[in-house]
């Protein structure tokens, strides 16, 4: 059996209401999808110069999240 033909099966045997939250994750995962295949083709290259240095500052932890950014 495929990983689709797993995907399917499991999808048709949930519970009407639990497809919703298997609709929104699945648009998310698309999207994500969407965004990885087509970065380089919408981007300018201080765009890309941009991104890489974001993913390099995460990567070495140097990114502060926003529950520790004082905003007042």
């Amino acid at each position: 059996m495929s990983n689709r033909e797993i995907a399917i099966d499991l999808i048709n045997n949930l519970p009407e209401y639990k497809l919703t939250y298997i609709i929104a994750f699945l648009k998310g995962v698309a999207f994500d999808n969407f965004i990885n295949d087509n970065i380089y083709s919408i981007s300018s290259a201080d765009d890309l110069a941009a991104i890489k240095a974001a993913r390099a500052e995460y990567q070495n932890g140097e990114t502060i999240s926003h529950e520790d950014i004082n905003w007042d």
